[in-house]
């Protein structure tokens, strides 16, 4: 027989034995819920779109719980209604009608409270909320936590078994810290989508203002075509008229005659300088002809007088743009020939339009004195900084991308690519630019 001594001994032990035991058991469930954690975290970590965040989170949760049945519910903060966004093992009249108001309900509870609620059985629960339902779906354990970022409620995540006494206590703990991270996650979600659409919205708006601005440049150039410039052709010719005149008349007066022939130089000078400002607000070949066209003869008209050699290649089929999309293109490459034209001091330039079924794009090219792309400011004083964000604006309202090519010495390279959506197709335009 074992002495007192022995039996108080062996007892130690065997106490010793489970209170390891028990450290053993709550390190291991420790290291399961950290090892959960982070499997939900690493799930949803980077995504942006809510209904990814929400479908991916549930079905990382009923991995963890070992469970097929579970939604996640958010709040509506106007109606203060909460409604189920995604759920796995429950009827679509279930998810559908089962809508609890802020307070209303097991869910509508944690909603108001913040704070996780465990049922063992929400069929006999007299706090539960539609009871009709909960039974025709045969729930039993029910578990709710809440969606949290910061100290608000977004929503809440339930999960439900058929067996009642199903969850712990432990489990209500996981589930909370996993439902902050969803709370989290769903937030920055809401949050990107809000900046997306406000700068969708400032997209438009700016998109907006430069048709504003075009049709407003349309205007003046017609107003000045229509009036100032054949009011200045009808001098012009009148002058020209008087000239005649004199000539049959025998008018010897040479200091009328030179006056009236300075006029008359004067006249066409300034008809001239009005051309040029009409093309300069819209050209009318734009409307007419298209892109190329417009784009051919404004290369031309520019560069050639410098003595600077312009080549322009087309390739593929000219599409014809609406009016907004073809201005756009057009006051980049006006942009692009006026940096050649002012800072480049360039011997030649080349002009490539590129039209592909699904993209369009460009390249402006000259081999003049380059510069450092790197120091290159939105304000810098020369203009050219300016110039290159407003391409970069103009081609980002139309969905595209561009940017510039440079380096001391070596010239520059400007392009940009815009998609071709069938909204944005107007029409084919073969050969109008040749």
């Amino acid at each position: 027989m074992k002495n007192a001594k022995e039996v108080k001994k062996s007892a130690g032990s065997a106490s010793s034995d489970l209170l390891l035991s028990d450290q053993g058991s709550k390190a291991e469930k420790y290291y399961h819920d950290l090892v959960a954690l982070s499997r939900v975290s690493a799930a949803i970590s980077g995504l942006l779109d809510l209904d990814a965040i929400l479908n991916i989170g549930l079905d990382n949760v009923l991995n963890i719980m070992n469970g097929t049945v579970g939604g996640i519910m958010l709040l509506d903060e106007p109606s203060q209604t909460l409604s189920y966004q995604v759920y796995h093992g429950l009827s679509d009249t279930y998810a559908e009608e089962m809508r609890l108001k802020v307070a209303e309900g097991i869910a509508g509870k944690v909603a108001q409270s913040g704070r996780a609620i465990l049922v063992e059985d929400i069929s006999s629960e007299s706090n539960a909320a539609r009871i009709d339902l909960i039974s025709s779906e045969g729930l039993k354990a029910f578990i709710s936590v809440p969606l949290r970022a910061k100290d608000n409620v977004l929503g809440v995540m339930n999960v439900a078994s058929h067996m009642s006494h199903r969850f712990t206590k432990e489990d209500v703990h996981l589930l909370h810290s996993i439902g902050d991270q969803l709370g989290t996650a769903i937030e920055q979600a809401r949050l990107h989508e809000r900046l997306r659409k406000a700068r969708e919205r400032l997209r438009k708006l700016a998109r907006q203002n430069l048709v504003a601005e075009e049709e407003e440049r349309r205007r003046i150039a017609r107003e000045l075509h229509d009036e100032t410039s054949q009011s200045l052709s009808g001098i012009a010719l009148q002058l020209e008229a008087l000239l005649e005149m004199s000539s049959k008349s025998g008018n010897q007066d040479a200091e009328l005659i030179a006056g009236l022939k300075k006029v008359q130089s004067l006249t066409v000078q300034v008809h001239k300088e009005v051309s040029r400002v009409i093309s300069n607000l819209h050209p009318a070949v734009l409307d007419t002809l298209g892109l190329v066209a417009a784009v051919r003869q404004h290369a031309h008209s520019r560069l050639q007088p410098l003595n600077i050699n312009v080549t322009m290649e087309v390739r593929g089929t000219e599409i014809r743009f609406p009016p907004d999309v073809e201005a756009a293109i057009f006051r980049v490459v006006q942009g692009a020939i006026g940096n050649i034209v002012k800072h480049s001091k360039a011997k030649n330039a080349s002009i490539v339009l590129v039209y592909q079924p699904d993209e369009f794009s460009l390249r402006i090219s000259d081999d003049g004195q380059g510069f450092d792309v790197s120091k290159l400011t939105d304000v810098e004083e020369s203009g050219r900084g300016r110039g290159l964000f407003s391409m970069r604006e103009r081609i980002g309202f139309l969905g595209g991308t561009s940017g510039v090519e440079s380096k001391i010495g070596a010239g520059t390279t400007l392009w940009a690519k815009v998609p071709i959506g069938q909204d944005i197709i107007y029409d084919e335009n073969k050969g109008t630019g040749d």
